[in-house]
């Protein structure tokens, strides 16, 4: 069974979507463990401030809240392309790209976390992700004049 461009496209946020829960997911855990290792109550980290005075692993937390930063573009890249009916392939191709590009970045700051190479990761996908908005956007505009 073929998939259609929009199915494909669908597809990629799904993955995202994925991506963010399992970076959740490994927050949670990260906070447990170090709440439990520690004999930090609840109440002790009732804010973000407080939250920051008494956890150390906080890469999990970082990388959880920067899926919901840039990436809120892509989705409505995606929602917008779907909701016009203009899902050129060029489009789901680079899509996957950039959802492989948040993956690598989501596991270099959830594991050894190298500045270098999370700014590599993340300017790429930055620089694809407004790219991707140029082209559907001129090619959305050229579609219509024709």
């Amino acid at each position: 069974m073929l998939l259609t461009n929009t199915q494909h496209l669908a597809l990629a946020c799904a993955a995202m979507v994925a991506l963010t829960f399992i970076v959740g997911m490994r927050m949670l855990y990260s906070r447990v463990r170090e709440m439990l290792a520690g004999d930090i109550p609840l109440q002790a980290i009732a804010t973000s401030a407080q939250l920051a005075g008494q956890l150390r692993d906080t890469q999990a937390a970082d990388n959880f809240r920067n899926l919901f930063e840039v990436p809120v573009l892509f989705y409505a890249l995606c929602a917008m392309a779907i909701a016009t009916a203009h899902v050129p392939s060029w489009l789901v191709w680079s899509a996957w790209l950039y959802v492989c590009l948040r993956a690598l970045h989501s596991a270099i700051q959830t594991t050894y976390n190298r500045v270098a190479h999370r700014f590599a990761a993340f300017a790429t996908s930055f620089a694809l992700l407004l790219g991707l908005w140029l082209a559907f956007v001129f090619t959305l505009i050229v579609k219509n004049a024709a």
